[in-house]
């Protein structure tokens, strides 16, 4: 571990990057979480503006021997985007589709493309990026190549892995690479050749044997039967073998009238065993809802949750409708009062009703007047 001081470090990147180098503390804190549980304090937080300085930042961290983590939106929900050393934010700068092929249906993005910007671009041409995670209005394509993201559609797109064509990437050597597939891909990793043809069997036989594996070195896409493909093999590697500066991705055509089916079962285990004849279909999506999840849009407005009928605050928020003014004319100014509040009295028709709060001043605040 590296006994560079945070100062030192901070100083060497600002020497370096044209990008935000930011060491304060609330942004380490902001940056020491994601989606998990984790919390893991980052020394500096580094924005990049382009290739370049995420080429220097790299080099920096290397120097100094500062671990390195590659962050998008954040939506890991095991640690996956935080780290204790210098954290890397695509999302700020780097978050441009390059450039759209309708023809080739192909893309070319920067590692911090929002996934549904990537869809906007592409939807006009009557074509999406396949896979498409619940979290696709925030994840980033960095992201989603670093854990070989899926999403309901995978069923008919599969993952992340199978949508990529070439990578733009850098390794822990500071050496910039494109990882494509095909006769020669494998040179531009010295050795990696020799280590799957002396391991075929295994890789043949103990991995890619079910269509959702993900995270990890999948070898498997470097057999030559699936098409020696070294950009496949990065994805899902978690940033721990390339940092990823751009990717050329496949795109697909957006159906043009898919049809919704609902089937109920008694339980997730028999809806479990009924897929297998589903895909016989060729469906899009397969999601199974939890009967919890359809009792929550079968409530009624007025029939708030248990939790909420414990809580009068929360009761009078969410299963009572807003009451509106009583006005002295009778006719009501029609603007909701805050709850505890009554109708003041009688003012000039047509002019504005102030509310006296029961528990006025509310928060402080002298009672405010109808219809603000």
């Amino acid at each position: 571990m590296s006994t560079v001081t945070a100062q030192d470090l901070t100083a060497a990147l600002r020497s370096a990057v044209a990008g935000e180098v930011d060491d304060s503390e609330r942004r380490r804190a902001e940056y020491s979480t994601d989606a998990s549980n984790y919390r893991v304090v980052p020394q500096v937080v580094v924005s990049p503006r382009d290739a370049e300085d995420v080429l220097a930042a790299l080099d920096v961290a290397r120097r100094l021997e500062v671990p390195v983590t590659a962050r998008g939106a954040g939506t890991s929900v095991a640690g996956n985007a935080v780290g204790p050393g210098l954290v890397l934010d695509f999302s700020r700068h780097m978050n441009k589709v390059v450039s759209l092929d309708p023809e080739a249906r192909t893309a070319v993005v920067q590692p911090g493309v929002v996934m549904s910007d990537l869809q906007a671009v592409a939807r006009p041409h009557g074509l999406r990026f396949g896979p498409d995670p619940s979290t696709q209005n925030r994840a980033t394509l960095g992201g989603m190549i670093g854990n070989n993201a899926c999403g309901p559609h995978a069923v008919a797109y599969g993952r992340t892995a199978d949508n990529v064509r070439t990578l733009d990437v850098v390794d822990a050597g500071g050496r910039r690479f494109t990882a494509g597939a095909g006769a020669g891909a494998l040179d531009a990793v010295p050795g990696l050749e020799k280590l799957v043809g002396a391991n075929l069997a295994t890789v043949r036989t103990a991995l890619g044997r079910f269509k959702r594996q993900v995270s990890g070195y999948s070898l498997e896409h470097l057999l030559p039967e699936n098409g020696t493909d070294l950009a496949k093999f990065l994805v899902g590697s978690e940033g721990t073998l390339v940092t990823v500066l751009g990717a050329t991705v496949d795109l697909v055509p957006v159906p043009t009238a898919p049809v919704v089916v609902a089937l109920g079962y008694p339980d997730m285990p028999t809806a479990a065993d009924a897929v297998p004849a589903l895909l016989k279909f060729d469906p899009l999506a397969v999601e199974g809802i939890d009967a919890r999840l359809v009792d929550v849009v079968r409530r009624p407005s007025s029939s708030p949750p248990a939790s909420a009928r414990s809580s009068p605050r929360r009761a009078t928020a969410r299963g009572r409708p807003p009451r509106s003014c009583g006005c002295a004319s009778g006719r009501g100014c029609g603007s909701p009062c805050r709850p505890g509040s009554t109708p003041s009295a009688a003012a000039p028709s047509g002019s504005p009703r102030a509310c006296a709060t029961a528990r006025a001043p509310w928060r402080g605040r002298s009672p405010r007047r109808c219809g603000s």
